[in-house]
């Protein structure tokens, strides 16, 4: 029934548990092992054991995308490598080595990609959606699975620039920046209007708009230059009849009404943002998505991590359209006993 629970919080209709998923298991082989049995040797093994966990944890939603960083490389463009900590818990993700795709600011500033990248046959991009989301059903039946897009605007400009020049380019170059957003959308675009000729039933669009901190700039900027481009990309998915999940890292409370001015049927928020805040607002217009602060489960006593649990899926049983989540992600650095112990929680308290 986990595709079935995954819908209805979509849809904001009934079902008779709260549904949920998680983030980047992939990278915490020991919890892996202890949930599933499975060794993990290598990619093949590690990717047999997140499929088992994915089903004994009974996820409801599997967060997936489609087009990523990848996919500017592949339409000609040039990307920033900003290195990497350490997520997984075999250290196989770090990355000391960074580089700047435009060295020159000048020639940064100058980028237009609707001029510069490929724009891909509609055909073929629909194609891929497909296939993309097939192979995902494939490997986690009876989940609901999205396809989807990671680099939307902010974020695939993050990608191209890196955050450093990023913000020097919005201080520096306000207007001519400006332009270079109009044309990444103009590129990007692309491949919205392709999901809506997809038999995919829900699309994750995915755009890091925030920092731990909040917005990096003015919120008027943001209104100005971000969202009216964001609508325009969604309405035609929405039109289409699809679903469509919002994922936005950082504290994004201050554009809580922008989001669900999008039209978005989920926002998908770190806990940092006041989820609770949130459904309280919007709850009856849009659904949500996290609850969970893995730092939270890293540092609290079995106590306290069951009186959360219970107090936060109280709340949520009130609520047709909350999915549970951990956030950011569910990390080696949680205790396997406290991940296992969370986990006796939310199958103790998520029956409605």
């Amino acid at each position: 029934m986990s595709y079935e629970h995954g819908w209805a919080a979509i849809c904001n209709q009934a079902s008779d548990r709260i549904p949920r998923t998680e983030y980047g298991v992939e990278g915490n082989l020991e919890l892996l092992t202890a949930v599933t049995g499975v060794e993990i040797t290598g990619e093949e093994s590690r990717e047999e054991a997140v499929r088992r966990f994915v089903q004994q944890w009974d996820y409801s939603l599997n967060w997936h995308v489609t087009v990523s960083r990848e996919t500017i490389l592949a339409a000609g463009g040039r990307v920033t490598d900003m290195g990497h900590a350490v997520f997984a818990s075999d250290g196989s993700d770090f990355t000391a080595e960074t580089s700047v795709a435009y060295p020159d600011i000048e020639e940064a500033i100058r980028l237009r990609p609707s001029e510069e990248y490929t724009f891909f046959p509609r055909r073929e991009l629909v194609e891929r959606f497909e296939r993309d989301y097939a192979e995902v059903q494939r490997r986690y039946p009876g989940v609901l699975s999205t396809a989807g897009v990671y680099t939307t605007l902010f974020s695939g400009l993050i990608e191209i620039y890196g955050i450093e020049q990023l913000l020097l380019l919005m201080g520096l170059y306000e207007q001519e920046f400006k332009e270079v957003v109009e044309s990444y959308f103009h590129w990007v675009k692309q491949f919205f209007d392709a999901f809506a000729e997809t038999s995919v039933p829900v699309m994750m669009v995915h755009d890091d708009l925030c920092w731990t901190e909040g917005p990096v700039t003015h919120p008027r900027w943001y209104r100005e230059t971000i969202f009216p481009y964001l609508k325009r990309l969604i309405e035609p998915v929405k039109s289409a009849g699809k679903k469509v999940i919002f994922t936005s890292d950082g504290t994004i409370d201050e554009f809580f009404g922008d989001f669900v001015e999008l039209g978005i049927d989920m926002l998908v928020m770190e806990p940092t943002s006041d989820l609770r805040r949130f459904g309280e607002l919007y709850g009856d217009r849009c659904g949500m998505a996290g609850g969970i602060d893995c730092r939270f489960l890293t540092s609290a006593g079995h106590v306290e991590i069951e009186q959360y649990m219970a107090d936060l899926l109280a709340w949520g049983k009130k609520r047709n359209n909350f999915i549970l989540a951990s956030g950011n992600h569910l990390p080696a650095s949680v205790p396997v006993e406290k991940a296992l112990f969370y986990q006796q929680m939310y199958r103790k308290y998520s029956g409605r």
